[in-house]
This record gives C-alpha cells, structure tokens and sequence, in this order.
C-alpha cells in the first residue's frame, strides 16, 4: 500500500518565523509531528511518503504515485486542505483527512470525503483494515481519548530534517484548565495523558542518535498540567541528559503557575528548557475573570513573568485583546505590561472564537457569533460582534503591534529581559549557520534596514552590559526582525 501524507502550507504569520528564517538557511520553523505520528501508526511495511509544503512543493506525479492522500490540518490550513482536495479529486484519488480541521464543529464543507476525528490511535486499525479492502468509510471517530502509550515514536526517518530550524516530540494531551476561548480541552480533554519517562525519552534519543543538534519544541496543551508527572519526567529527561550529553535545549507551552513553583523552574533549567510559552492573555483582572483563566489571578503576573525569567526561562506570552471586559484603555495597558516585565516575544492577538470552544457555543446562543475563525488571531479581522467598537478594536490593535516591534520599544524589552535573564542550564552549540545569520543581521538590520541606528545601540549596550549574552540578543534581534516586518503588514 503507498500513503502520500502532506502537511498544508501555513499561511505567513507571527508563528511562521519566515523573514528569521531565511538568516539561517532554513524552509520551516517545526516539522508536521501530527503526520510523522500518522506515518507511525501505519503498518510498516507500507510505502510512505511525507511532504510538507512548507518546505517544497506538490507535483500530480506524486499524487498519482499513491494509493492514498492524508492531510492533517488545523483551522489555518483550511484554503490548503481545500485545495489539496479538489487536487485529489481531479486525479482520482481518495484523500483522508484529521486533525483539529476536522472536529465536528470545524469540518464544515472542507470536500474531504473521508474524515478521523479525534486522535487516531484506537481507530487506525478499523481505518487500515478499510484501506486495505478498499472500502474506507466517510467518517472514523474516536470514542474517547486515548492512552499515550499507544501512541508510536515519529517517522523521523521520512523528514528532510535539515530544512526545520526546530524539531517538535510530545509528552502529554489535555490540560486542566478551562479558558472559555481555548478548544484544548474539547479536543484533547481536560484530564493530562502522559507518555511514560522511558517512551518519551526514547523519543529524546532517537533524535539524538540520528544528529538531531538543535532546538526540541515540546508542543504540549500544558506541559506542567499534572505536576506530579511532570517532575516525573522532567527527572529521566536529566538523567538522559548527564548519560549522552546531547546538545539539544528545548521550549515549550505550560500556564502562568509555574513561576510560583521554585523546584519546578529548577528541574526544568537543569533539563535543558530555554524558553516557555504562557498564555498570560491580558492584565485585566475583569477578563481574566470573564474568560475564566482564573490561575492567572492567584498571584501578580508580572512577578510570575519575572520568577521565570530569574530561573534561566525566557517567557514567550500570549495575550489578547477584545473582550467583553475590556475598557478602551487595554491597548496601554498591555503595551505597559509588556514592556515592564520584559516578555520580548509578545504574540498579541484579536480574540476569535474558535470552534469546539465554550466561547463558540455561548456567542452562537447570543446571536453574535459572525462567522469562522481564521485560525489565526492576528489577523485584523473578529469572527463576532464585539463590545467594543470594531473599528476601534481593529485599528488600535494595529497600533498596538506596531509598537511593541518599533525598533527603540523591541530592544528596550529585549534588554530588560536579559538583565533578568542569568546564562543557565546547556545550551545548544554554534553552527555554520548560526555563524552566518550574524553576518546577515549585521548587513541587514545594521545598514540596509530602518532601524539600523537602534541595532547598533542595542548591540553595543549588550556587548557592554551582557557580553555573555550576545548570541541571544542577536537572535532575538533576528526574530525581531521577522515579528515588526509582519506588524507593519496588519
């Protein structure tokens, strides 16, 4: 049997990283982990074949080599997924689609004739045993989230590993936590699943083994959800680490509380974690409440961020404007609260109510519920009818993006990070690549770029002040680069 599996073309975003890219020769941030754990519950001894295209393109040669397409997507991908199949169809072959596209609320009219919901590791046997006798049916779904032991160590072996700047594992599903506007727990569940430390591990490992040398992104819902687990393995992950001394760090997603866990942020820096991403959404204590992220209002948030940081940690937030709470003054407010704390990678964005979520449903019961989400937030466009003026919301929004990525405001933030931010913990060695994507932002953020005034001051200050640190600072300079180019587009 041969299975073409292809990954969509994410739109260019915040999160693509397209414009760092390119200073270190690289086509895509993360490889599709979603299809590699795909291609891992397949049989072995079929003929694979992965393309991702985000790294390459799509000929009809390939499409008509297999028996069978999959697409895995999210709500982004929903113009790729769209395309992919009218592809199929024109060439005549049946294309299986899954991921969290193709919830029962998100599907839609995609014109994929044959669906998984849910996570495939307890129905890919019916749908394997369908393929084979060539009657697969238009709908497969999961009866309930399944055990992560079933779940398969990533086909690393059908990656073009050298065209990702980071590779992506997995250690646990679901999150414990409700938010109103997150679709995680109606996707993955509320209750944490953890892969055991010795699978994960293993993971660990076999890209090690394979010269795997840069970031790891552990793309968990929480990666602290169940604390008790996570120190579990945050354990094995360190007595890996002092057995191979692999050259590898990694970042991941977890919730505000951890800054208040002190054995926690230890375990973390000594396992080699370099950055987290947090979902801190907005200082305002009436939101906060209104979209009931209430772990973000047991302590100050900014004390959180700065714990953090402290530990070794560079803190990547999340926050969003456009809720009902919101006053008109929360676009200085956020922009205060970031600057002050140092969040250097600031992914704001315009609150859109995703499928699957209990915001969905409760602007649906109340009539404002507009139309689709992009899948992407920061684009200036609301799928509802907001409190706020719209117009007001949009355009102060705008604005509110292209400060914080103004070259004088983005390299205050950065330097208040780093004069919180001790060296700590391994750290990933230099590349040739690395190497050039220095000579690069010198050329162009110092002399071709606006900005270049700005650069050099802020590279001199470090050089004076941190000159243990230069290498981030340039690197943060670099993703800088790529966060104000997609700012001054909204």
């Amino acid at each position: 049997m041969k299975v073409l599996l292809v990954e969509p073309r994410t739109p260019e975003t915040f999160w693509s990283l397209r414009h760092a890219l390119r200073f270190v020769g690289k086509r895509a941030a993360n490889p599709p982990l979603g299809l590699l754990t795909m291609a891992g519950l397949l049989p072995r001894d079929w003929d694979l074949r992965v393309t991702d295209l985000n790294t390459g393109g799509l000929t009809d040669a390939e499409i008509l080599w297999a028996d069978y397409v999959m697409v895995s997507g999210m709500v982004i991908h929903r113009d790729g997924v769209v395309d992919l199949g009218d592809r199929c169809r024109e060439l005549g072959r049946p294309l299986i689609g899954g991921g969290p596209l193709f919830s029962d609320e998100a599907r839609g009219d995609l014109g994929v004739d044959h669906v998984v919901v849910g996570e495939a590791e307890e129905t890919v046997g019916e749908l394997v045993a369908d393929m084979l006798a060539g009657r697969v049916k238009s709908l497969y779904t999961a009866s309930r989230f399944p055990d992560l032991s079933l779940t398969p160590s990533p086909r690393w072996d059908l990656l073009e590993m050298r065209h990702y700047a980071t590779m992506s594992v997995q250690s646990c599903r679901g999150c414990p936590f409700d938010c109103e506007f997150c679709d995680v727990v109606a996707l993955n569940g509320r209750k944490p699943r953890y892969k055991s430390p010795e699978q994960f591990v293993g993971e660990l490992e076999d890209l090690r083994a394979r010269g795997w040398r840069g970031p790891v992104f552990i793309v968990d819902d929480n990666f602290i959800g169940d604390r008790n687990r996570c120190l579990e393995l945050l354990r094995a992950v360190i007595a890996w680490r002092r057995r191979t001394h692999p050259p590898m760090v990694f970042l991941t997603e977890a919730s505000v509380n951890m800054g208040a866990d002190a054995e926690l942020l230890e375990l973390m820096v000594e396992a080699g974690f370099k950055k987290v991403f947090l979902g801190i959404e907005t200082p305002s204590a009436e939101s906060l409440h209104e979209c009931h992220k209430l772990q973000n209002l047991r302590g100050d948030l900014g004390d959180a961020v700065l714990a953090i940081q402290n530990a070794g940690i560079e803190v990547m937030g999340g926050f969003i404007v456009g809720f009902d709470s919101d006053e008109p003054d929360i676009f200085q407010r956020q922009f205060d609260f970031i600057q002050k704390s140092g969040v250097v990678t600031a992914m704001v964005g315009l609150l859109q109510a995703l499928p699957s979520s209990r915001l969905y449903r409760r602007l649906a019961a109340e009539g404002r519920l507009l139309g689709a989400s992009l899948g992407d937030n920061t684009k200036a466009a609301l799928n509802f009818e907001p409190r706020l003026d719209r117009e007001f919301l949009v355009e102060n929004y705008r604005r509110l993006m292209q400060r914080l990525y103004e070259p004088g405001n983005y390299y205050r933030r950065v330097r208040t990070f780093l004069d919180a931010h001790p060296m700590r913990g391994p750290n990933s060695p230099l590349s040739r690549a690395d190497l050039g994507a220095v000579v690069k932002a010198m050329w162009l953020m110092g002399v071709i770029h606006k900005g270049r005034l700005a650069y050099w001051r802020f590279l001199t200050s470090t050089l004076v002040r941190h000159p243990g640190q230069i290498g981030v600072a340039i690197t943060m300079a670099i993703t800088g680069h790529h966060f104000r180019i997609m700012a001054e587009g909204l």
